[in-house]
């Protein structure tokens, strides 16, 4: 059974490099679309995942009568629609607008933030981080509560890469390698971190009430939003003092740095109070996402956590989504930087009929799916760059896995869920979808063991967009139906573990990739 570690969704840059950037970022947005080989592609963000159930229903309509259908979901939890015709931009940008997706054309970029998804919803953590994604998000599209000088510290300015963490202190998206992070703490709070931990290196025991990073602030709950807000205008300032054009706060050299001395005074300077934190982090391992089921809370409400194959839905599926999120109490629904989706909201016996629908709908509804753990770049047809069709031989590996497993009922399943992925053109540009568990259950609810094989990761050429932190098996096309699997990462970086693959057929891609991870 190929079974995966859940890591960060984010692939992250090793920091010893200060690029000097020669022009702005490429990322797509809602008004800057990208041409690729079906049709053009925008992404919508979406701040902390969060759709109401009308916002969700009017994102499956554009997708549907201006896209190819589908939706793709990235590893910051916002939204991606392919195959739009040339010309569709001025309604694409109108639709948004009218359903609250497009509050400021200007700043359509740079409304990156991830939040805790369970935040709220399962009475873990210390604070629900949902008001602080609402006031951050406005903090960024109206500058003018920033209290700052006019043509400084423009935020609109900031890279499409530049991203927001909201963490309520389960430690889940503190570990994405965000540039600013929010944690909140024990007593309410929160640690203030910029620049931060590189993805998949452990998050600060600031999370379970211990001592954060040296250069970590603590500022008060009613002060947060604003606080992550002017951290960025402080890059901002920083990044135009070193003249290098640094699209993340990692890239920034040495002496041009957002130290929590000059983020402590630009802070004073409109009203904030904060109180250092000294001492060293006490790394942990990053909590995983949330495991596809049921997932109960306090108040004897359900959430429904759902895995999307490689991270895409058809439309018939987001419509079922849609659809669920109406039915709620809560109306809602949450996009996830694991590419999955909670619908909070349910009672006991309406989330278990949610469930069994959407599991009929080819979704995955529980933690031992064969799909959990496989990851794909975009391949072809969506990618000109890429050698071979990854997504659907992807696919014909999670089938084969399938094949192997004791429940022939479970083979079925994965063979129907993975019948549209074999005709699919892709999911991303520059980030393809996060491998998760795939196959076997993970103990403790859903969280990773020590001896959980490494994640896989499906790429057709030596870009690997999207690929995962950390250690992972790297199934790559060398040729149409060709590829060479090998692990990376870990200690030596983003390198093979060994100088020669294993050069096998998509063909035989399962029984290879299950064996070079027994090795690991």
């Amino acid at each position: 059974m190929l079974a995966a570690m859940s890591l960060p969704p984010t692939t992250t840059p090793s920091g010893d490099e200060t690029p000097v950037r020669g022009r702005d970022d490429a990322c797509p947005g809602a008004l800057r679309l990208h041409p690729a080989d079906d049709g053009s592609l925008a992404r919508i963000r979406v701040p902390g995942g969060l759709l109401t159930a009308r916002q969700a229903q009017a994102l499956g309509r554009v997708a549907e009568e201006l896209g190819d259908g589908r939706l793709d979901i990235t590893s910051r939890g916002n939204a991606q629609v392919r195959g739009l015709a040339a010309g569709c931009g001025a309604e694409l940008a109108a639709r948004l607008r009218a359903a609250g997706l497009l509050p400021s054309d200007r700043h359509d970029r740079v409304r990156n933030i991830v939040a805790s998804p369970l935040s709220g919803l399962d009475g873990a953590g210390h604070a629900d981080v949902v008001a602080w994604v609402r006031e951050l998000d406005a903090a960024l599209c109206d500058e003018a509560c920033l209290d700052t000088s006019p043509g400084r510290g423009e935020l609109s300015g900031l890279s499409g890469r530049f991203l927001f963490a909201l963490d309520d202190g389960r430690g889940d998206v503190a570990a994405l390698g965000a540039d600013v992070t929010l944690i909140a703490t024990p007593g309410g709070g929160a640690v203030l971190r910029a620049g931060g931990p590189s993805a998949g290196a452990g998050v600060a025991s600031v999370a379970a009430g211990g001592a954060a990073g040296g250069g970590d602030l603590w500022v008060r709950s009613e002060d947060a939003a604003r606080a992550a807000a002017l951290a960025a205008v402080e890059f901002l300032a920083r990044a135009r003092e070193s003249g290098t054009r640094a699209w993340r706060i990692r890239e920034l050299p040495a002496q041009h740095a957002v130290t929590a001395d000059r983020l402590a005074t630009r802070l004073a300077d409109a009203g904030i109070g904060t109180e250092p934190h000294p001492g060293a982090p006490v790394p942990r391992p990053p909590r995983p996402a949330p495991a596809p089921g049921l997932v109960s809370g306090p108040d004897g409400r359900h959430a429904l956590s759902v895995a999307l194959p490689l991270g895409r839905v058809s439309a018939a599926q987001w419509r079922l989504l849609a659809g669920l999120a109406s039915r709620s109490r809560a109306a809602e629904l949450r996009m996830t930087p694991w590419r999955g989706v909670l619908l909070p909201g349910f009672t006991p016996d309406d989330a278990r009929g949610a469930l069994s629908e959407l599991s009929g709908a080819g979704l995955v509804t529980t933690p031992d799916s064969p799909w959990l753990g496989v990851g794909a770049c975009t391949g072809r047809p969506g990618c000109a760059k890429s050698l071979a069709d990854v997504r659907a031989h992807a696919t014909r590996m999670v089938a084969g896995t399938a094949r192997g497993a004791a429940d022939p009922a479970e083979t079925d399943a994965a063979e129907t869920a993975t019948a549209e992925a074999v005709a699919d053109t892709g999911v991303v540009v520059a980030g393809g979808s996060e491998p998760r568990r795939m196959g076997g259950t993970a103990s403790g609810g859903g969280r990773q063991g020590a001896s959980d094989p490494l994640p896989v990761y499906v790429s057709g050429c030596e870009r690997r967009c999207g690929h995962p932190g950390g250690r992972w098996v790297d199934a790559l096309a060398t040729g149409d139906t060709d590829y060479r699997v090998t692990v990376r990462g870990g200690a030596r970086g983003d390198t093979p573990e060994a100088e020669d693959g294993v050069e096998v057929t998509a063909e035989q891609l399962a029984d290879a990739v299950a064996a070079v991870r027994g090795t690991t």
